[in-house]
């Protein structure tokens, strides 16, 4: 969603990078350029004003003059200004002293309510709550089998009745205390657009339930008109925050950082996928940071702690170093890596990568079809792939709908990778070696050279020279890293 801006931003700041110096007339210039990236973005223009104001109040004062890079002030002001505008900080959600705490979402229909309801159940679950939902949208044809359907996959059981959307409301906190549920998400219906019989049915359904938190969802697909209806939203509910949707979207993205400055909510949680288990926190500086292309390295090791358990992780790894990593071990972790989400999205958290690295399409079918290889092997097959001679390599392409010449590149690409990283691993335990025998060759070692014993004699010679190629590995030779594309299906 906010590629288009991060491109502009990276234009810009490359612009300044290796100045020594840099004028009110370059901060100017920068900053003009950042206004129209901003509208450009569908970013409300009241934000994008205080946003630009606050950047040069910094940027032509004391704080760029004593700066050793200005460039990187200048970056650094502007990642802070846009983490403010963003919100600041996560919101942190508490609970009530007596549960249940009680959640009620609010929205428009189409903005992914219900879904974002489910997803919301699932996060509690996470912190180790006992979620209860509650079926309160009555007008919808199926929302409540929706939400049931929801319910079942992430293990929290939903209330409802066929009576009217307060009455079930009210219940529903009856039926948490009596099951012990110390935590209610009431979702609730929409409309197409604002109207009177929805506001006045969702005050009658607050007053009910004396919501510890409502929020609003938004799609951020919608642009400003999405902030437009966060505005009308609050004055009659009193928000505590937003939820955004559909982040993943290839819109502008101007709801998302508009928001908390037009509204004075802040983005609670942020939904990036269909699957429920694309639902997050919502982090300004992390945000901001992507945005500036400088990364998301907190998220990327949450997804990776959640996604791998860390005792295989550290065996996987030693296998790695010693040469004993399989085919088996490979196909596992490539399924871990899977569960952290799509390829292009974890690149884009990576930070240090150059635009041209973040903007390579990565087909997450590739994976897909390395599994299906890797499953039409037997378990010996596996554990050692040296045996596949041509005829396993036609049994293997058949089995998994894919061409010989598919299976032998992988295997040529697993054996280059397992002999790199045991030549590397070698590296290191000689190296280990060489410092533990630092100590003992001290006493014998004189200037301009190192005392050597030979058949019980102690001779000199001069400094030790390494061979030009000693510290080459497999894929490494040339001027430039090695070129793995094929492996993750690059575009």
């Amino acid at each position: 969603m906010f590629e288009t801006l991060s491109d502009r931003f990276d234009g810009i700041f490359s612009r300044i990078r290796g100045r020594g110096k840099l004028t009110e007339d370059d901060v100017d210039d920068v900053l003009r350029e950042i206004r129209l990236a901003l509208l450009e973005a569908d970013v409300n223009l009241d934000v994008a004003k205080n946003l630009v104001g606050r950047i040069r109040e910094r940027a032509v004062g004391e704080e760029l003059s004593r700066a050793l890079n200005p460039a990187q002030q200048v970056v650094k002001i502007v990642l802070e200004e846009l983490t403010t505008s963003l919100g600041g900080e996560a919101m942190k959600i508490t609970y009530a002293s007596k549960p249940p705490t009680v959640v009620l979402m609010a929205g428009l229909q189409g903005a992914g309510k219900t879904t974002t309801t489910g997803k919301l159940a699932q996060w509690f679950r996470r912190q180790g709550r006992n979620p209860l939902l509650v079926g309160a949208d009555l007008q919808r044809p199926a929302a409540v089998e929706q939400l049931r359907t929801l319910g079942a996959q992430v293990g929290v059981p939903v209330f409802s009745e066929p009576t009217d959307p307060v009455d079930v409301a009210g219940r529903a906190i009856a039926e948490a205390t009596r099951t012990g549920r110390d935590v209610v998400i009431v979702d609730t219906a929409g409309r197409l657009a604002i109207d009177e019989e929805l506001m006045d049915q969702l005050h009658r359904i607050s007053d009910a339930v004396t919501p510890d938190y409502t929020f609003l969802v938004i799609d951020a697909m919608t642009g400003q008109d999405a902030v437009n209806t966060a505005r009308a939203f609050n004055e009659t509910l009193e928000l505590d925050g937003v939820i955004i949707t559909k982040l993943d979207g290839d819109a502008r993205g101007g709801a998302a950082l508009s928001v908390k400055e037009v509204v004075g909510k802040p983005i609670a949680f942020a939904s990036n996928g269909e699957k429920l288990d694309e639902f997050e926190t919502f982090h300004p500086d992390r945000l901001a940071s992507r945005i500036l292309g400088m990364g998301d390295v907190e998220t990327l090791i949450e997804k990776a702690e959640e996604a791998f358990e860390k005792e295989e992780a550290e065996e996987a790894a030693a296998r790695l170093l010693d040469g004993t990593f399989t085919l088996e071990d490979f196909l596992e972790q490539m399924q871990q890596i899977k569960k952290m989400g799509p390829i292009g999205n974890l690149m884009g958290m990576m930070p240090g990568l150059p635009k041209e690295a973040r903007d390579v399409e990565i087909d997450d079918r590739h994976i897909a079809r390395l599994e299906g290889i890797i499953r039409s092997m037997t378990p010996e097959e596996r554990i050692n792939p040296e045996i596949i001679d041509g005829s396993r390599r036609t049994r293997i392409a058949t089995g998994s709908g894919m061409q010989p010449t598919d299976v032998k590149q992988l295997l040529d690409q697993f054996g280059q990778m397992r002999k790199m990283m045991k030549q590397f691993a070698g590296f290191g335990s000689k190296k280990q070696n060489s410092s533990n025998r630092k100590g003992k060759a001290k006493k014998g070692k004189q200037k301009g050279g190192r005392r050597k014993a030979q058949g019980g004699r102690v001779t000199e010679r001069g400094p030790a020279k390494i061979p030009k190629d000693a510290l080459t590995l497999p894929g490494l030779e040339g001027d430039g890293p090695p070129d793995l594309s094929d492996l993750f299906g690059r575009g």
